[in-house]
């Protein structure tokens, strides 16, 4: 049984920062690409930034600059250190990660649990 389990969010000022992690624990072989989405209410579940297992990252635009994605594979851990937040930044964040349980297994998809952030103006 995979879980990946979020921390780190919480109540913050705009202007202020954060740092999510999420670990990943159970039976796992191997971890292809880690990522950190959002959804705001009333929204759609939207990519904030990604990171292969190579390390090549990916953001969304509106968070480039001020967002910053990375990972312990050791740990099996990822992170999302987020500066300069605004309330649009205002929502409830997801893990996700792409990995294989088993070698020679499918590719899985997991999501965590969603921690909030909220940024007050």
């Amino acid at each position: 049984q995979v879980q990946l389990v979020e921390s780190g969010g919480g109540l913050v000022q705009a202007g202020g920062s954060l740092r999510l992690s999420c670990a990943l624990s159970g039976s796992i072989f191997s971890i292809n690409a880690m990522g950190w989405y959002r959804q705001a209410p009333g929204k759609q579940r939207e990519l904030v930034a990604t990171i292969v297992s190579g390390g090549s990252t990916n953001y969304a635009d509106s968070v480039k600059g001020r967002f910053t994605i990375s990972r312990d594979n050791a740990k099996k851990t990822v992170y999302l250190q987020m500066n300069t937040l605004s309330p649009e930044d205002t929502a409830v964040y997801y893990c996700n990660a792409d990995l294989w349980v088993v070698l020679g297994g499918v590719l899985d998809n997991y999501w965590g649990q969603g921690t909030q952030v909220t940024v007050s103006s």
